[in-house]
């Protein structure tokens, strides 16, 4: 009987502590937890989003060096100057997610900036504003989604807020695409 009550005693100790162990589980490093807290869907936006940030930083530059209209110079600086504005504040938020976003360009996106380094003027023109229209329309649909269906605050108010800016671009791009055809600069050579 005695050791009987014993074990008891021991058991009901255990028991008794046990809550108290629950309550100080061994916590997951803030990176790894905030990063479960992402859906994967909203990984994969935020790496997307900074792939084609830097990538519309890249082509602004290069539009800036080898357009050869006024309008397309400036589509370029603009799209420098938002697109960093952009990719700043996407920074910011993996930073605070402890996500780590690719720091370069993906093959798709550098075999199109090499292919339009290897243009000037008339030809640059032509190439690189078709390209930022269909570049936009894609975005304008992927950052809407994003702003609709995010779980996460933060990526949803920057999908939010970026779209708006990006709605502007697309816009943009058709309208100086539209001058260069009707000056003559968009038409394919013969």
């Amino acid at each position: 009987i005695h050791r009987y009550l014993l074990s008891t005693a021991a058991a009901i100790a255990l028991c008794l502590n046990m809550p108290a162990l629950a309550q100080h589980p061994t916590s997951a490093p803030r990176n790894s937890a905030a990063q479960e807290q992402l859906s994967k869907p909203d990984m994969e936006f935020m790496k997307k989003a900074a792939i084609g940030g830097m990538a519309e930083v890249e082509l602004g530059k290069l539009a800036q060096q080898n357009g050869q209209s006024q309008p397309v110079k400036d589509f370029g600086s603009r799209m420098v100057q938002d697109h960093s504005q952009a990719n700043d504040q996407l920074k910011s938020i993996a930073q605070q997610k402890g996500v780590q976003l690719p720091q370069q360009l993906d093959g798709e996106h550098m075999q199109m900036r090499d292919r339009l380094a290897k243009l000037q003027g008339d030809q640059f023109d032509r190439a690189y504003m078709r390209m930022m229209t269909t570049d936009h329309d894609k975005d304008v649909k992927e950052f809407r989604k994003e702003a609709q269906t995010s779980k996460d605050p933060d990526l949803k108010r920057f999908a939010r807020d970026t779209l708006n800016t990006i709605e502007q671009h697309d816009q943009l791009a058709h309208n100086v695409d539209r001058q260069l055809i009707s000056t003559g600069s968009s038409r394919a050579p013969r």
